[in-house]
């Protein structure tokens, strides 16, 4: 029966549940039972918190909630009540949080069962890896990375663990494991989920979002991290929630844009290829797909400004006494961001903004702009960063996730999903970028495509299909 369970979707377990068929402590154990076999092979949640959800699915109110009683896992920059909190990096190595955060407390309230600390990204990156829980590996290939910064929430999907997973984005954190470990992510425009309040609260830059294996779970836990919050003032109530009925009505686009690259960026011969084939599969059933993107040429050293600007925000506090911990990859981003002008700030702001005004009048002839979540397939875990893509040098960490990270900028929702795989087997996903607070649009969107693709979830076995390779 716990097997049985943990391959079910979220909305199954969910129907059971309101039917009384289950309670959530079956769901508790049979997730603890699956992660306790499968997690040590790929290092998704480190950090557990099993006598907190039995203690938590033991509570009568969650029959009541949207979730339910639903356990799901909640990357490590957030925070549970009395669990560890590290953020990946040796600076917070021994943090406890005294409460969970509102993003988090949140799905609480509406039934979801907090089960243990997903792996990141040491403060940023593309790669989950950090000095302080160690590197999470791919599932469809353990050679491989998951990408990140939200890998272990991607891994604990694909591999069964748990039904629903919390992520967050800045850069394609949500969007790039996604693609990489073939789930679904939705990176929500900004204000769309209360956010929590360690953050900048003017930073429309940082989104909390969901992960699950497919578009109905998405739009199943969507529903219950949407809302207003006095304490998030970019936060607003949602007019147009839920999204769960939306999510179940597939819609193709009346018109859809693709770019493999942006007009501006390197990209794999294999991804292309992938790429093209994905649009030739759309256009076979009737979608009018046009090979066109806004002019993005410039956005890259803008956000390179902006993110350092951005860092500096966040980490100059810690410097004096902890620059020693930050990884090269952070340092360079704090120092960038010292590096920068007031002339250089208000030059990449003006910037932003004229390129959010060329991409909203894109999309008024377009219902999405669509683009693959990443520039190239899964590389070796060991490989912090690839140097080079289809030949061209990539000179920073960011250089390789710009497909995404240049998107992050424009304040619109994008959602993540998988849309077929390489000749080795490994997952290919693309990200479809809508209007601000088109959730609901994309969601009917991506369940076309997930429909048409025939990709239903499954459950991976962790397995190592290459040669270890440096």
């Amino acid at each position: 029966m716990p097997d049985e369970l943990i391959r079910l979707s979220a909305r199954a377990v969910h129907g059971l549940l309101a039917r009384r068929e289950i309670a959530p402590a079956d769901l508790v154990e049979a997730a603890i039972a699956r992660m306790q076999a499968v997690d040590d092979a790929v290092n998704a949640v480190p950090t557990r918190c099993f006598d907190r959800a039995r203690a938590q699915a033991a509570q009568p109110p969650l029959a009541g909630t949207p979730l339910g009683g639903i356990p799901f896992v909640v990357k490590d920059n957030a925070e549970i009540g009395g669990v560890r909190w590290t953020g990946g990096t040796p600076i917070f190595a021994d943090r406890v949080s005294t409460q969970s955060d509102r993003t988090i407390a949140l799905i609480e309230r509406n039934g979801g069962i907090p089960l243990g600390k997903a792996n990141l990204s040491e403060l940023g990156g593309a790669n989950t890896t950090n000095a302080v829980l160690g590197t999470t590996r791919n599932p469809w290939d353990i050679a491989l990375t998951c990408g990140g910064s939200s890998g272990g929430s991607a891994v604990a999907l694909a591999t069964g663990q748990v039904w629903l997973a919390h992520g967050n984005d800045v850069g394609g954190s949500l969007r790039i494991p996604a693609s990489f470990c073939g789930v679904t992510g939705l990176r929500p425009t900004p204000g769309r989920v209360p956010r929590r309040s360690i953050l900048n609260p003017f930073d429309t830059v940082f989104v909390d979002g969901p992960m699950a294996r497919d578009i109905g779970d998405l739009a199943l836990f969507f529903d219950a991290m949407t809302g207003f919050d006095s304490a998030d003032p970019l936060s607003a109530p949602s007019p147009d929630a839920p999204f769960l009925p939306m999510a179940l009505k597939p819609d193709r686009p009346l018109r859809a844009a693709w770019s493999a690259d942006l007009g501006c960026l390197p990209v794999a011969d294999e991804v292309r290829t992938l790429g093209d084939a994905f649009v030739a599969a759309l256009q076979q059933d009737g979608a009018v797909i046009d090979v066109a993107c806004p002019d993005f040429t410039g956005a890259l050293p803008t956000l390179l400004t902006l993110r350092g600007v951005n860092y500096v925000t966040s980490w100059e506090p810690f410097l004096a006494r902890h620059r020693h911990q930050f990884t090269p990859e952070v340092m360079g981003d704090i120092e960038n961001g010292l590096r920068q002008t007031p002339s250089s700030i208000g030059a990449a702001e003006r910037y932003r903004a004229e390129m959010y005004r060329r991409v909203i009048a894109f999309l008024n002839d377009y219902d999405v702009l669509i683009t693959p979540s990443a520039p190239i397939l899964p590389f070796p875990v060991e490989t912090m960063w690839p140097q080079e893509i289809a030949g061209v040098q990539q000179h920073t960490y960011i250089d390789w996730i710009a497909i995404t990270a240049i998107t992050s900028l424009l304040a619109c929702p994008v959602l993540a999903v998988p849309v077929g795989f390489s000749r080795d087997g490994l997952p290919f996903g693309v990200q479809i970028i809508g209007r601000p607070r088109s959730e609901g649009r994309l969601l009917q969107i991506g369940a076309w495509i997930e429909r048409l693709f025939a990709l239903p979830p499954t459950i991976i076995e962790p397995r190592q299909r290459t040669a270890i390779r440096i």
